[in-house]
C-alpha cells in the first residue's frame, strides 16, 4: 500500500529535493508551499501540492484537512521543514524579529505536528521528521534568533519522544550543516526587513556577513546538496530502527564531536571563529 507524507517548504532546496526524491521512491508526497505561485510550479513537476502558511493556523488546519481527504484520513509521515533564518546579534532584535522567527520556524511546526499526531494514534503508526540544524546544538555568533529557534525544536522533539514511548510514532531530528539552498538569499531578505545595519554597533561584522549571503554557490566549505539531507530523509522514514539524530555535512559532524569533550570556553572560541564573531 502507497505511502503518505506531507512536506512543508517545498518551493526550493531541502523541501523540493526530499520531496521529488520520495515521489521516486514510490510515496504519495504531499509537497506544500506558502506561495500559490510555488504550489503552480511545484504541480507543473508532477507533485501534488497545496497552499499551507506555517504563520496561519486556519491554513495549517485548512491544508492538513485536504491531504486527509485525499488519503480517506490516513498520513504515515510529516517532515517538517519550512522556515528561514535571521541573521542579526542578540542585542539588534526587536521583540517583532523573534516573534516572526519563532512562528514560523517554531509554533506553525508545532501546531502542525499536534494537527497529525491524533490521526497518527487512531492508525497505530507514524513518523515525524523534524528538520533542525547543527545550529540546534552549536550556536554561532549573530545567530541567534535562528539558533534559539532550532534549540527549541530540538528541546520539542526530545520531549515528544519521550512521551510517546510505547506507541508506534518515531520522532527523529535532521541536523544539517551547510546546504546548498535558497536558505541565504531568504536570510538577506529577513536581515533587510528586520535589522538596521546603519545604526548597528556590529556594522562592520554585518558588512562582512553580507558578503558571505549574497556570494553565489557555496559560501562555506563542506557544503552538500540536499540528496545529502533526502539520504536521511529516507533511512528515517523507511528504517525500522530510525535513528533519533540524523547529522548531515562535516561540520555536524565535527561540532558534535568537539561539543562532547572540549570545555565549554574553548567550544566557545572555535564557534566564533566559525562564526564569523569576534569583540564589538
Amino acid at each position: 500500500m502507497q505511502k503518505s507524507i506531507l512536506i512543508t517548504g517545498c518551493s526550493s532546496g531541502i523541501g523540493l529535493c526530499v520531496a521529488l526524491g520520495l515521489k521516486q521512491k514510490g510515496w504519495r508526497v504531499f509537497a506544500s508551499a506558502r506561495k500559490q505561485s510555488d504550489v503552480v510550479a511545484l504541480r507543473e513537476q508532477g507533485l501534488e501540492s497545496l497552499l499551507l502558511d506555517l504563520n496561519d493556523s486556519i491554513s495549517i488546519k485548512t491544508a492538513v484537512s485536504k491531504v486527509l481527504f485525499e488519503t480517506e484520513g490516513k498520513l504515515d509521515a510529516l517532515f517538517n521543514n519550512g522556515g528561514f533564518g535571521l541573521p542579526g546579534a542578540v542585542e539588534d532584535l526587536s521583540r517583532d524579529a523573534m516573534r516572526a522567527q519563532f512562528e514560523t520556524n517554531v509554533f506553525g511546526w508545532i501546531e502542525l505536528t499536534n494537527q497529525v499526531l491524533p490521526v497518527m494514534r487512531k492508525q497505530g503508526h507514524g513518523r515525524i521528521i523534524m528538520n533542525s540544524s547543527v545550529l540546534g546544538f552549536a550556536a554561532m555568533p549573530y545567530r541567534g534568533a535562528y539558533n534559539a529557534s532550532k534549540f527549541a525544536i530540538e528541546g520539542f522533539s526530545d520531549t515528544l519522544r519521550q512521551e510517546l514511548h510505547g506507541t508506534n510514532i518515531k520522532i527523529s531530528l535532521i541536523e544539517p550543516g551547510p546546504i546548498l539552498s535558497q536558505f541565504r538569499s531568504n536570510s538577506y531578505a529577513a536581515f533587510k526587513k528586520f535589522i538596521n545595519l546603519d545604526t548597528s554597533i556590529h556594522k562592520q561584522q554585518y558588512e562582512s556577513m553580507l558578503l558571505r549571503l549574497n556570494k553565489e554557490g557555496a559560501a562555506a566549505p563542506f557544503t552538500l546538496g540536499p540528496e545529502a539531507v533526502l539520504t536521511k530523509v529516507v533511512h528515517a522514514l523507511e528504517s525500522p530502527r530510525p535513528a533519533i539524530r540524523y547529522y548531515v555535512t562535516v561540520p555536524t559532524y565535527l561540532f558534535g564531536y568537539l561539543k562532547r569533550f572540549l570545555p565549554y570556553r574553548v567550544m566557545d572560541m572555535i564557534l566564533i571563529r566559525a562564526g564569523g564573531g569576534g569583540k564589538r
